[in-house]
């Protein structure tokens, strides 16, 4: 058994998130009744999006470290837990014993979930059960429990489908995209904080009434308030932050120009690669509503995907934009931090995008929520850097030069794994039960009281049929 799966395992690394998930979309596609010569074009536009998508993201990737390098360099900071990315943390969870199990237990929990009717989500982002296995595998460093931290992976794989269903209707309604939901950890966390911080908000006379959508920016601003424009603008400014040497003027100015231009271009191209995903996936949403319909009347089925489908909206990638200098000042100034941010920072726009709908797309409002999740995650990942550190060593990962302990934002931030890893530490096998009655209770008040969740993470009518208006013609 242990064979096949690290041959299943072997297969899957081997052909990344771009060439799996064209082959899940035109399986699944197949299976629900579309036809072969759709079902196939389905996949291969999703594939070829989502590497675009990457392509995108990396140039963001490159940009924003080479700033935080240089405002790490400037300022002489200097911590003991080293950022190392989430492509790290990926390896990490896949390459423990965990991850040799963890992709045939998320599709049973997803399979179950389904057929009980617990669950209107169809996880077809099978690379992203990573997120599980981290998980799993940092309460098996934490317990020395194999079983423990398998348990924890099925447990995360149910959890993160209430996520999907519960901000399903929201994220389809305000990006504009139909029969989607995001079953994502990474930004699913964000949900309970945002509501909060956004009911604060609503009773603090004055900052409840600024409106800083992306719509209402580019009205105020005209050309000035173009996504294009404002990545250029963020981009300049935080090369600025970055870069500044008088000693080298010419040097800081291309330095500078290039941030600005590089920016720009990712907030033009995502909307653009999301589109191209869109294209694809519509065929078998289609589809799925189809099968679904004829077998279980009105009840929809989603697609869940990653939520790197979210971040071509202007109010995620600007609001992430203006994170990054502040995720690199809390790093300097929250007292107690031991961590120090360089390869992760562009994952910022997918630990905001989920909070969009909540607000209605107001920039202001996510800067803040943003800020507060990526506080509580600096002094999460301090803590959590001993076991993931253990658990990359487990994983026979290569510790990067000079660090003492390693972390990243995905998933060494996630306030879910910290709560999951401290009650299996703290109760033993007594934390299964208890997070399985948990994430219960939460799917049957979805049921039962569908329209009031569904409320606290949506976005008003009419402000969210004007984002999803300018979403849709990005």
């Amino acid at each position: 058994m242990d064979a096949v799966l690290s041959g299943l395992k072997a297969i899957i690394d081997d052909l990344g998130a771009t060439v799996l998930l064209p082959i899940m979309i035109f399986v699944i596609g197949l299976v629900l009744g579309a036809k072969p010569g759709k079902a196939f074009r389905a996949g291969v536009t999703i594939g070829v999006a989502f590497i675009g998508i990457n392509l995108v993201i990396g140039l963001m990737w490159t940009n924003l470290s080479d700033v935080a390098q240089a405002i790490a360099t400037n300022t002489g900071v200097k911590r003991d837990v080293v950022d190392v990315g989430w492509p790290s943390s990926a390896a990490i969870a896949f390459g423990s014993q965990v991850g040799l199990w963890v992709i045939p237990i998320g599709i049973a929990v997803n399979v179950a979930l389904l057929l009980a009717g617990w669950t209107r989500t169809l996880n077809v982002d099978v690379w992203n059960f990573w997120h599980f296995a981290f998980v799993g595998s940092l309460v098996t460093a934490a317990t020395g429990s194999l079983p423990y931290g398998l348990v924890a992976a099925a447990l995360m794989a149910a959890l993160s489908l209430f996520f999907a269903d519960w901000s399903a209707k929201p994220v389809q309604a305000f990006y504009g995209l139909p029969g989607v939901s995001v079953p994502h950890l990474l930004s699913a966390q964000i949900l309970p904080i945002a509501i909060l911080t956004n009911w604060m908000i609503e009773r603090i006379p004055g900052l409840r009434d600024i409106d800083l959508s992306t719509d209402h920016i580019q009205k105020r601003l005209g050309v000035a308030g173009e996504p294009v424009i404002l990545g250029l603008i963020i981009g300049l400014v935080l090369g600025l932050v970055g870069f500044w040497n008088p000693a080298d003027i010419p040097g800081m100015t291309a330095k500078v120009l290039k941030a600005g231009i590089n920016l720009a271009a990712v907030m033009l191209l995502l909307p653009r690669m999301v589109k191209i995903l869109m294209e694809g996936l519509i065929p078998v949403s289609e589809a799925a509503r189809e099968f679904v319909q004829k077998r279980a009347g009105d009840r929809q089925i989603n697609i869940g995907l990653d939520s790197a489908i979210l971040i071509g909206h202007p109010a995620a990638i600007s609001s992430a934009l203006l994170l990054v200098p502040i995720a690199i000042v809390l790093s300097i100034i929250l007292p107690g931090n031991r961590v120090i941010l360089f390869a992760d920072l562009a994952v910022i726009p997918f630990v905001v995008a989920l909070a969009a709908p909540i607000v209605r797309g107001n920039v202001l409002r996510m800067v803040i929520i943003g800020t507060i999740t990526l506080t509580i995650g600096f002094y999460i990942a301090g803590a959590l850097a001993p076991l993931f550190t253990s658990a990359a060593g487990s994983a026979g990962f290569t510790m990067p030069a000079n660090a003492s302990q390693i972390t990243a934002i995905g998933d060494g931030f996630v306030w879910i794994g910290f709560v999951v890893v401290e009650l299996f530490s703290g109760l033993g096998w007594l934390a299964a039960p208890i997070i399985a009655v948990v994430i219960g209770l939460c799917m049957w008040l979805l049921k039962v009281r569908a329209g009031a969740m569904e409320a606290l993470a949506s976005a008003s009518p009419e402000k969210t049929t004007q984002s999803t208006t300018s979403r849709v013609s990005a």
